[in-house]
């Protein structure tokens, strides 16, 4: 058997954010979007004091590193559909344990 986590860190920009109260708001709205949509675990990870700013880690367990792939596009996509948050940068990694079937 073969499995595949993949880890993703998302930067985000928000833009015309006054506050932090106005920020949790949005990444609340984004993290539930994207639990709702997708088979992922998100969670806010770092810039918790920035008003503008945000990074989130995202992982996902898969049989194939193209279907992480997959699932992380899906993701982004999810992202920019929902007009809370700007896509800075990604950063992925993946972890492959076990034998691929034969």
């Amino acid at each position: 058997m073969h499995m595949v986590v993949g880890v993703v860190r998302v930067d985000l920009r928000f833009h015309e954010v006054h506050s932090l109260k106005d920020k949790r708001s949005r990444i609340a709205r984004l993290l539930n979007r994207l639990r709702s949509h997708l088979p992922i675990s998100v969670a806010e990870v770092g810039w918790q004091n920035l008003h503008q700013r945000c990074l989130i880690g995202v992982s996902v367990c898969c049989g194939t590193e193209s279907q992480a792939r997959s699932m992380f596009a899906r993701m982004e996509e999810e992202i920019m559909a929902s007009g809370l948050a700007e896509v800075v940068d990604l950063d992925f990694e993946y972890l492959h344990y076990g034998e691929e079937i034969r």
